[in-house]
């Protein structure tokens, strides 16, 4: 806020400095412009009471009699004009003025032309605002956008910058895990939509947290019951092999019964073991899924404009084919995820030399399938690679978790749907195949 205070100010202060400026160079362009002007308009005066005097004989008298010599021309700034002949100065008559009126000095400017007849006295103005429309009109434009830059830099301070301060620091808050304040949405929407996700995003990671926090007391809680339901049966296969050991059962009826007592036991153990497997195999990731009518072509469309940018980075083929676009039933922002997890796979552990994507309607189905070259997958590993943390024999060096397509399988069963992979040979090539089916709407 410091910063656009300073530019608000630095804009004003720049502003008017400007207008001063270009008032100072308009005020002196006026003054050169008015003086050359009411020059000239004089210099012709005189050089017209000079033809008069030598076509004539006699003086002007005055300066609508030059004006009709001279065929009706205007002398602009000339506002006043007197006449002194030399022979006034001897005669007394009232068609003359005395000498010593025609010296004084008259209110305003003037200048004095002499010739063989006469003295003329010619008053004029020399600084007639001939240029104070433009100066106006300059001003006025000027002040305009100023005032307007100015109003769009508190615009912008009010409704944009303002708002922004309030949550720019909630990346830092979250990273530290302070996931308690809410945001509140601003007015004016210019950051509804980005507050309304980053409140979404924080809720969701506080839920995460505190779901994250009640598995971690869940199995806290399932491990030291079984821990302590082990112990018995435990406890009472120790107590049967000392016996055997010790030989305390000579009769050959108990000793078989002991053994099935510890088979028993055994069994037992086998159950709890089974349990901890089992609640290690439940579903530990949460996918939020919201159902609904779609069309494919949005969804489609957005992972044909990303990865043609990112697979000229790579240098790797890609083409999309043609497709249909059907109302299918399923969420596109999760369909989307599933499919950038089959594509982001095509691209690390095929040969890197060709993609492509194929969709197509089958009867109530649509079927979108992922194609890659170079397909490294072993055949014992194909029914296995939707399994949670596995990887097959062709990762590599590559990094993974093994979750990649686990996730694309649940959110295809979650919308209903299913995901499946095989290896096929085509145009001579060994593909790796990833279809994924939705049912129609």
């Amino acid at each position: 806020m410091k910063k656009i205070n300073q530019l608000m100010l630095a804009v004003l202060l720049g502003g008017l400095a400007a207008l001063c400026l270009v008032n100072a160079l308009l005020f002196r362009t006026e003054l050169l412009e008015t003086s050359r002007e009411y020059r000239i308009a004089l210099n012709r005066l005189e050089r017209t009471v000079i033809v008069f005097e030598q076509k004539t004989g006699r003086a002007a008298e005055s300066l609508e009699e030059l004006s009709d010599f001279s065929g009706g021309e205007d002398y602009p700034f000339v506002t006043g004009f007197s006449v002194l002949p030399y022979t006034s100065w001897k005669q007394e008559s009232e068609a003359y003025q005395k000498p010593e009126d025609f010296w004084k000095n008259g209110e305003g400017e003037y200048a004095v032309i002499a010739t063989e007849l006469a003295y003329y006295k010619v008053y004029y103005v020399s600084g007639k605002a001939s240029n104070g429309p433009v100066r106006v009109l300059v001003n006025g434009i000027a002040g305009f956008f100023l005032l307007l830059t100015l109003l769009v830099l508190w615009y912008v301070r009010q409704k944009i910058l303002q708002p922004f301060t309030r949550f720019v620091q909630l990346p830092y808050e979250l990273s530290k895990g302070n996931l308690t304040l809410p945001l509140k949405e601003n007015k004016d929407r210019f950051f509804g939509k980005f507050m309304w996700g980053m409140d979404l995003l924080r809720e969701s990671l506080e839920e995460n947290k505190a779901r994250e926090l009640e598995l971690q007391r869940e199995k806290k809680v399932l491990l030291l019951s079984l821990s302590h339901d082990i112990k018995t049966p435990l406890s009472a296969i120790h107590l049967y092999a000392q016996a055997l050991c010790k030989n305390l059962y000579r009769e050959e009826s108990k000793k078989q019964e002991i053994a099935e007592k510890i088979k028993e036991k055994a069994e037992e153990i086998e159950t709890y073991i089974s349990e901890i497997v089992k609640a290690s195999n439940e579903d530990f990731l949460s996918f939020q899924v919201e159902n609904g009518e779609i069309y494919v072509r949005e969804t489609l469309e957005g992972i044909r404009v990303y990865y043609e940018e990112k697979m000229a980075l790579h240098q790797l083929e890609f083409q999309m084919e043609p497709y249909p676009n059907c109302l299918v039933w399923g969420d596109s922002d999760r369909l989307a995820e599933a499919l950038q997890n089959v594509m982001e796979n095509a691209i690390k552990y095929g040969d890197g030399r060709k993609i492509r994507i194929q969709a197509r309607r089958e009867e109530e189905e649509y079927v979108i399938a992922v194609w890659n070259t170079g397909c490294g997958l072993a055949p014992k590993d194909l029914p296995h690679i939707f399994d949670s943390f596995f990887r097959g024999s062709n990762v590599g060096k590559n990094p993974g978790s093994g979750l990649g397509l686990y996730i694309c399988r649940q959110l295809m069963h979650r919308m209903e749907g299913e995901i499946t992979a095989g290896i096929r040979e085509k145009d001579g090539e060994c593909w790796m195949e990833v279809c994924l089916t939705l049912h129609l709407a």
